[in-house]
């Protein structure tokens, strides 16, 4: 047997007696004081739970638990060392369910030669939503690049969605060791609905800083990340549903937190130019700029909000609003004022008086009260007077330090002919339109130009491109327009923009853009859309923006050959990210190529396991597969990550119709649509079920809908058609049905039932 003992080791212990020291008449030992011993003491306390805290921290690293929270990532594509945007970003920030991620970026670890890089800072505006290829970031490189052929740009978007100046603090700390040249800062519409301000939806509301910073260190941690996951209260966490989610957030007029939100801003503006300064880079700050002629208010509130309004400050105001819908500005004006005296924080009456004072030519006194109707709005997504206050007084404070102001609200005012920025330069409260986006980079290139060293400047041209040029170097055509005015028409159907007095107009005038987009929209422009992207792909064949919208016009269009090239280079572009493989999987899918699609989607959960949209593309694809039960599961697991996800519930029902469940499918869609009004799908779906079994009237009312948020789904017209008819709506079903050939004229049901209804001889459909 094998002896698995080991030998004891024996020491010969010295028992010699100790020498006493000289001059010592005792042999005890020396005795510690007791200030060292607890010294001993608490370091023993201390350091002992901090080394198992480390090694608990550097456990969950290794074992893969928690997310980077660096802006930028390090990665290598093609033997080349790059950064990335960590797409997990925003989880320091937000709930899961509602985080927010940057946008993709490619930029060389290492700048390269004669490169000028610039870091744009800021929120959704800065951004260019809702389609950021036309941002004004895009823009501004499109005009350097034209006026500085001899030097290469890059202009580098950090902008979110959602994030406010709490959250650009870490990012402009990270872009401070990416040897940026220049950075522009626009930045303020969020700050009181973003993280961490008082109408914040996406945790707690005006924290103090230092609880803000603790909490943000504490989740750079593995540790703290763990801790944040344990006790999130995931019942009442959703998914993002717009901005209708803050109406029950609102600030009124003298809220004493409005005060702490304006410390708070110049804090953190303070701590993105002392990290500019630590870089080395030079400033552009911007005030921001907002629609004020043509965005009412979204919520007021009286001074007194626990109060009945006045009775006499209700009959002033009623008298106003009568004599300016009557066109009697002179008594508008008068009432108003007399109200004014005794309420004027109504958001709403500032926003009418402005008006009058418009009607009569009294522009400056418009602009004021235009922006106090801003000011005192109670639902706050636009940056107020004392935010712009605080940017150029910071800009002022560090004049000598090369920092440069961009009066960007004075500057989109001037644009307009009344002297008022409005619907001129955006499109609806915050978000710059295509020539507002052009403006605004106009402005700021100014700026920029003159921090350029002189090498740069030797080789400029005389002028600065056109709105026209920079909008052919950015692929920006009529279906870009159409697309992006479809996204914002159903933006505008949801609270709170369908609270604001001029909705209804608003709402007629989208419906016009788009119907002229539509028009403009013609196979010979679409070829010449094709045209105008190949060209820009050509001159910069690594814009990610340039692919992936060139490939999103070839799905729109028919070709599917040009989408599936522009999205394999893509994914080739950047391997990294989950996007593109699932953006590939959906266009082979809809080419029948079931199985590429599948690997495409492995490939992309490999990388994000948990990511909701390619779970649900899967589960479409394993339904076109036949394999609908095997696509439940799959969609299951999305639900479970996104359990507020109208899409989910859509392709539950369809893998559940799929099985025969029609009264689950039911369910389900009707779910989706409680959850999400706009989902035109989810209607369309919805009154195919209806009309399986025969309930026309409720088929018909979602046919209805469906038209209503998509006129240009022609197979909405035509069941919608179908089912009037057979309510014997003739006259309507044939509108339905003429519209339908309109968007396709080879449709034959259509021209059949058409044609039953319009001639009496024709047998009966």
């Amino acid at each position: 047997m094998l002896d698995l003992t080991f030998p004891v080791p024996r020491f010969k212990l010295n028992r010699a007696k100790p020498t006493a020291k000289s001059g010592s008449g005792s042999n005890a030992p020396a005795r510690i004081s007791p200030r060292r011993r607890w010294t001993f003491r608490l370091a023993g306390a201390l350091l002992i739970p901090l080394s198992i805290l480390l090694l608990v921290e550097l456990g969950l690293r290794l074992a893969g638990v928690g997310f980077p929270t660096a802006f930028f990532l390090k990665k290598t594509i093609n033997h080349r060392p790059v950064l990335i945007e960590n797409d997990q970003f925003g989880l320091r920030f937000f709930p899961a369910e509602l985080a927010r991620t940057p946008s993709p970026l490619v930029l060389e670890a290492r700048k390269p030669d004669n490169t000028c890089r610039i870091f744009v800072f800021g929120e959704s505006a800065a951004l260019g939503d809702p389609e950021p290829a036309f941002g004004f970031g895009r823009f501004l490189e499109a005009l350097l690049r034209d006026r500085f052929p001899q030097t290469r740009f890059e202009v580098i978007c950090t902008a979110m969605t959602a994030i406010n100046s709490h959250v650009i603090v870490p990012i402009a700390q990270d872009c401070a060791k990416r040897e940026g040249d220049i950075w522009v800062v626009y930045m303020g519409n969020n700050e009181f609905v973003g993280p961490f301000g008082p109408s914040t939806v996406f945790g707690p509301q005006l924290p103090p800083m230092s609880a803000i910073h603790f909490g943000l260190n504490l989740k750079k941690t593995r540790i703290g990340q763990l801790l944040s996951r344990l006790v999130a209260k995931r019942p009442d966490q959703q998914n993002w549903g717009g901005m209708k989610m803050f109406l029950e957030h609102q600030v009124p007029p003298a809220d004493p937190r409005k005060a702490e939100v304006y410390h708070y801003f110049r804090e953190n503006l303070e701590s993105v130019l002392g990290a500019a300064r630590k870089s080395g880079a030079k400033v552009v700050l911007s005030t921001v700029a907002v629609n004020l002629k043509d965005c009412p208010p979204f919520a007021s509130e009286h001074a007194r909000a626990s109060e009945v309004p006045n009775s006499e400050w209700q009959k002033l105001y009623t008298s106003a609003t009568r004599a300016q819908d009557a066109g009697d500005a002179a008594a508008a004006l008068s009432n108003f004022q007399a109200a004014a005296q005794l309420d004027g924080s109504f958001a709403e009456m500032q926003f009418r008086w402005a008006q009058s004072f418009l009607f009569t030519s009294n522009n400056a006194q418009a602009l004021t009260h235009f922006s106090l109707a801003r000011d005192v709005d109670s639902l706050p997504f636009r940056a107020d007077e004392p935010l712009n206050t605080v940017i150029r007084q910071v800009a002022s404070a560090h004049a000598a330090e090369g920092v440069r102001l961009v009066e960007s609200d004075v500057l989109l005012g001037q644009h307009n002919p009344d002297g008022v920025p409005g619907r001129d330069s955006f499109f609806e409260h915050v978000h710059l339109n295509f020539e507002g986006n052009y403006q605004l980079a106009r402005a700021v290139a100014e700026s920029v130009a003159g921090l350029l060293p002189q090498r740069a400047k030797n080789s400029a041209n005389q002028t600065w491109a056109t709105f026209e040029r920079c909008a052919r170097a950015l692929a920006l055509t009529a279906w870009d327009r159409r697309r992006v005015y479809e996204t914002l028409r159903r933006r505008l159907a949801e609270p709170p923009f369908e609270n604001q007095i001029s909705h209804s107009a608003e709402m007629d005038s989208m419906r016009q853009a788009i119907a002229t987009a539509r028009g403009e929209c013609t196979p010979q422009n679409l070829k010449l859309a094709r045209l105008i992207y190949a060209e820009a792909i050509a001159a910069n064949p690594e814009d990610l923006y340039l692919r992936a919208d060139f490939a999103k016009l070839g799905e729109d269009t028919g070709d599917i050959r040009e989408a599936i090239l522009q999205w394999t280079a893509l994914r080739d572009l950047i391997p990294f990210a989950p996007g593109p493989h699932y953006y590939l999987a959906r266009v082979l899918r809809s080419g029948n190529r079931t199985d590429e699609a599948l690997q495409e989607l492995d490939k992309a959960l490999e990388i994000r396991p948990d990511l909701p949209e390619a779970l649900e593309e899967r589960g479409r694809a394993l339904m076109q597969a036949k394999r609908p039960e095997e696509a439940l599961r799959v969609l299951e697991q999305a639900a479970k990550l996104h359990p507020r996800d109208a899409r989910l519930f859509v392709a539950q029902a369809q893998a559940l119709a799929q099985v025969g469940r029609r009264p689950e499918a039911v369910r389900q869609l009707q779910r989706a649509v409680q959850l999400q009004a706009s989902y035109w799908e989810a209607h369309y779906l919805l009154g195919v079920e209806y009309a399986f079994d025969g309930s026309l009237e409720s088929a018909a009312e979602q046919f209805s809908n469906a038209v209503n948020l998509n006129p240009s789904y022609p197979l909405a017209h035509l069941n919608l058609g179908i089912a009037l008819a057979k309510l014997n709506r003739p006259t309507q079903a044939i509108n339905q049905f003429e519209e339908t050939l309109r968007l396709d004229p080879n449709n034959q049901k259509a021209t059949d039932y058409l044609r039953a209804l319009t001639n009496p001889q024709h047998p009966k459909y």
